[in-house]
């Protein structure tokens, strides 16, 4: 999916859409997405302007927006303007090593479980194969 296609699935934009393609999908399994980390991220001035870093928030935000792309798809619907992805708890959050502009991160995020509209993945963010994070995410999809 390019980013025409993501916009469709998410309703996050500028500055706070987190992925910029899906590279696999496998409805109601899994999800194979990248973001290119650049120095113009509207982050990385104020985190740090002497070594920036990609906050570890906005990876794991980042990683539960191509879960959201993977539900809305398994479920066979876009999201409209009534529709909303809350995260609903994070466990298990590791950080690897640090992410820095020039960086391509790769998330590979898979549904363990789904019950009526709550939705747990376990997702992997690699930069160059290596791990960066990882975090067992449960989100809640809303009809507001």
């Amino acid at each position: 999916m390019n980013i025409n296609e993501i916009i469709e699935y998410l309703p996050h934009r500028y500055p706070f859409l987190l992925i910029d393609r899906v590279l696999e999908i496998e409805e109601g399994k899994r999800i194979k997405a990248l973001k290119n980390v650049t120095i113009n991220e509207p982050f990385f001035p104020g985190h740090f302007p002497h070594h920036p870093v990609m906050p570890g928030v906005l990876i794991v935000e980042a990683m539960a927006q191509a879960a959201a792309v993977l539900s809305f798809k398994s479920m066979g619907v876009k999201p409209d303007e009534n529709s909303v992805v809350y995260f609903a708890g994070i466990d298990s959050v590791r950080f690897k090593r640090p992410v820095v502009p020039g960086d391509q991160l790769i998330f590979d995020v898979e549904i363990t479980q789904s019950k009526r509209n709550i939705y747990k993945y376990r997702g992997v963010a690699r930069v160059d194969g290596d791990v960066a994070t990882e975090a067992e995410l449960m989100c809640a999809l809303k009809t507001l």
